[in-house]
């Protein structure tokens, strides 16, 4: 089981839209340098699947990779269904460890505030970086059992 990024997001400040970076390179117990949300916790790297931002696509939002502020936007994974725990190589270096699936809006979150729901909540997901290296558009990810 396997898909691919399309999207490598960043921020230098909370509670915005990240932008598109195409690659960056992701720290052990910290995550993506220079990403406002990296540091020493269980949460960071955020995911969000291609088929949930079209879920909200669906919904009549004009909304693009990084707008619901996750990190690594991946194609060809339904990444919620991924148990806590889970392994997961990103590109040719990167293993990162799922530690949470979904997590409570913001106040104020402007994608609830427009249509009166926003995926993130149910089916992004959060990693730690348990291997260090770069990951760029393109990469695959795959779920690993070896480490």
């Amino acid at each position: 089981m396997g898909g691919r990024v399309v999207a490598v997001c960043t921020s230098a400040t909370k509670g915005f839209k990240k932008t598109n970076v195409g690659e960056a390179y992701l720290e052990v117990e910290h995550g993506i340098m220079g990403d406002a949300h990296a540091g020493p916790w269980h949460r960071q790297v955020s995911l969000l699947s291609t088929d949930s931002i079209a879920k909200m696509r669906a919904k009549g939002l004009d909304v693009h990779f990084g707008d619901f502020a996750e990190n690594l936007t991946i194609e060809g994974l339904e990444l919620f269904s991924l148990p806590v725990g889970t392994r997961l190589r990103i590109g040719s270096e990167v293993v990162g460890e799922v530690t949470q699936i979904g997590k409570q809006c913001h106040k104020g979150c402007a994608i609830f505030q427009q249509v009166g729901d926003c995926v993130m909540p149910r089916e992004g997901i959060f990693i730690k970086v348990v291997k260090p290296g770069k990951v760029k558009v393109g990469d695959a990810v795959e779920v690993v059992t070896d480490v």
